[in-house]
């Protein structure tokens, strides 16, 4: 509580990956030379982060909240390996949702589409119809910038080249 939403997902990347190259180094001696690549994603809006909802009350508060607006969605990627580089960078999208009826709030969520995501939808199926414009990284909205994590992976090495 309290932390900046940005410093939030790239310390719960940077963890994520730590925990991964310390397996990698322990357990996993035989990928011990390969690269890790973790993420985190947070939705944020009005500066507070909406994190994955609770129960079914909660997811419609959030997509209520959302309803009409515009929110950021930001992703940290972190990068590394073990012994060697530890990049973290973070991509900022903004989304903007149709005004939504409570009916349609409703029928969403009980779908349960949004039930195991950050601000309660999943843009990539049935949350895409929330949808009316997107500014910046569609696939950064989903979990991980694409682009630009497989551009990075090839300035550190961790790929020779893409494509």
């Amino acid at each position: 509580p309290g932390e900046d939403p940005q410093v939030y997902v790239e310390r719960m990347a940077s963890e994520k990956a730590r925990a991964a190259l310390h397996r990698l180094e322990h357990e996993m001696a035989e990928l011990r030379d390969g690269w890790v690549v973790a993420a985190d994603t947070v939705v944020i809006v009005d500066g507070d982060t909406l994190s994955k909802p609770l129960d079914e009350d909660e997811a419609r508060a959030q997509i209520r909240r959302l309803s009409g607006r515009a929110h950021d969605v930001v992703t940290a990627v972190a990068i590394a390996r073990v012994g060697g580089p530890f990049d973290v960078f973070f991509e900022r999208t903004t989304v903007h949702f149709r005004t939504l009826a409570s009916a349609e709030i409703d029928a969403y969520v009980a779908t349960g589409e949004g039930r195991d995501k950050c601000g309660a939808y999943g843009i990539q199926g049935m949350g895409a119809g929330l949808v009316t414009r997107v500014e910046g990284c569609y696939f950064n909205v989903v979990g991980l910038p694409i682009s630009r994590t497989l551009a990075r992976m090839v300035e550190l090495g961790a790929l020779t080249c893409w494509p």
